[in-house]
This record gives C-alpha cells, sequence and structure tokens, in this order.
C-alpha cells in the first residue's frame, strides 16, 4: 500500500492509498463523516477487498491528511471525482464504494458519470436533512466508542454545514452502473428507510440487502464481516 496525494479543482489537497495488486479493475472507497483511509477498519477492507481488485481508499477534504474543510456533501464531490480521473488513466474498470456520506457522495458523483462499472452504497441518506443521528442511543454511541481513533478524530476539521446541498432522492434515478444498496437494520444514524427508499427510485440494474441485526456504515463490515465481505464481492465479481 501506498500514499498518494492529487489535487482537486479547487485547490484541495486530497490524500488516497493505492492497495495495487496489479489488477485491471479498481474498488475507489469513500469512507463517511469522521472516517479515514487509515482508520484501523478501513485499511483492513483495504487489504480484504485487494484480493478482488485494486483499492483506492481516500480522505475527503477537512478529514486525515487531506487538506480543507467538510462541507457536508456539498463540496466533496470535487474530491471523487479527482480520484476517478486520476482512476481513468490506469484502470479499464472503476468501481465505487461508499459509506454513509460517502455513500451519497458516491451515487451524486455516479449520477455524472456513466463510466463507472458498478456501484456499492451503504447506508445512503435520501438528503443530508433527512438523517435522523440519534447519537444518544446506544445503539450509536456504544459502535463509536468501539472505534475510538483519537488520532483520527484530531485530524477532523467540520466547515460549514449550511448551504445547498445535492440531494441523492433526487439524482439515483440518473445513475446507469449496476447498484446495490446496503443498510443496517438497527441504524440509528441513518435508518434503512432512507436506502431502501433509493432503492425504490433508481431505475437501473439494482439490488437491496438489508443487515438486519448491523447498525451504520461501517458497522457492517466490523459486525457482520463474513456476510459483508461476501455479498459485496458477489455483486462487484460475479458474472
Amino acid at each position: 500500500m501506498k500514499e498518494i496525494q492529487i489535487i482537486t479543482k479547487d485547490g484541495i489537497k486530497i490524500a488516497a492509498n493505492i492497495y495495487n495488486r496489479g489488477f485491471e479493475s479498481v474498488l475507489i472507497i469513500s469512507p463517511g463523516w469522521f472516517m479515514t483511509k487509515d482508520s484501523k477498519f478501513f485499511k483492513e477492507m483495504g487489504e480484504t477487498f485487494s484480493r478482488y481488485c485494486d483499492v483506492i481508499i481516500f480522505d475527503f477534504r477537512g478529514h486525515g491528511r487531506s487538506s480543507g474543510f467538510y462541507t457536508f456533501t456539498r463540496k466533496e464531490i470535487s474530491d471523487i471525482k479527482t480520484i476517478i480521473d486520476y482512476a481513468k488513466k490506469s484502470y479499464k474498470t472503476i468501481y465505487l464504494m461508499g459509506f454513509s456520506l460517502g455513500a451519497a457522495i458516491t451515487l451524486i458523483a455516479a449520477s455524472e458519470d456513466e463510466s463507472i462499472s458498478k456501484i456499492i452504497a451503504v447506508s445512503a441518506p435520501v438528503s443530508f436533512n433527512k438523517i435522523e443521528n440519534k447519537i444518544w442511543k446506544k445503539e450509536a454511541w456504544l459502535p463509536t466508542l468501539k472505534k475510538c481513533e483519537l488520532k483520527r478524530w484530531l485530524s477532523i476539521r467540520p466547515g460549514m454545514l449550511y448551504g445547498k446541498k445535492i440531494k441523492p432522492i433526487d439524482i439515483v434515478d440518473n445513475i446507469k452502473a449496476p447498484t446495490l444498496f446496503i443498510a443496517g437494520g438497527k441504524d440509528p444514524i441513518v435508518c434503512s428507510w432512507h436506502t431502501k427508499t433509493l432503492f425504490d427510485k433508481a431505475t437501473c440494474t439494482k439490488n437491496y440487502r438489508l443487515f438486519e441485526n448491523c447498525c451504520h456504515a461501517e458497522d457492517l463490515f466490523i459486525q457482520d464481516k463474513k456476510n459483508f465481505i461476501k455479498v459485496c464481492t458477489e455483486w462487484l465479481f460475479d458474472k
């Protein structure tokens, strides 16, 4: 694994980890708010999926080793487009996987780019202002405590919360690539109805999987790893 840094059109430095195994295909993984490419679990995810294709995991602006401030999906589309454009120079096939707000941004990017081959959206919200975020519930704070990484937490730089944002529900029917929508049945942050609503409106080849006993975003990988990997790899790589 090596780290690269790429500059967006608006001058933000985006840091990414590349797991290069010599494949002709690449999976671009977009973490959600408050998660980074160097988180223990995203590193494990990178190693796991790099058995099947090359993997790129990156820090959105305002996170980890990227510069700038996080705008909660308003400007982050530029970050993922920069990574996709970088990948197009080396790979014939590009897959996208996003978690939470990273999934929202992934869907927005895919709605504007027909070159994407397949997509996995995990815990994607229909829109930012509909997110429940019941952080006082044990289903929210217990997983957060288990993922406690002080260095990661100190690296987060939030920007303006407000401002016009593209809503995934408004663009999901523009996506052409086959898309797998995954939700956690016990998700207190982005309740599963969000993902099911996006699935219902999508017009592409699609599937919906509910992990009934799991919580939010990367928690599905942590709490039901074997099944999560199986579901994702079958979607991406089975013909």
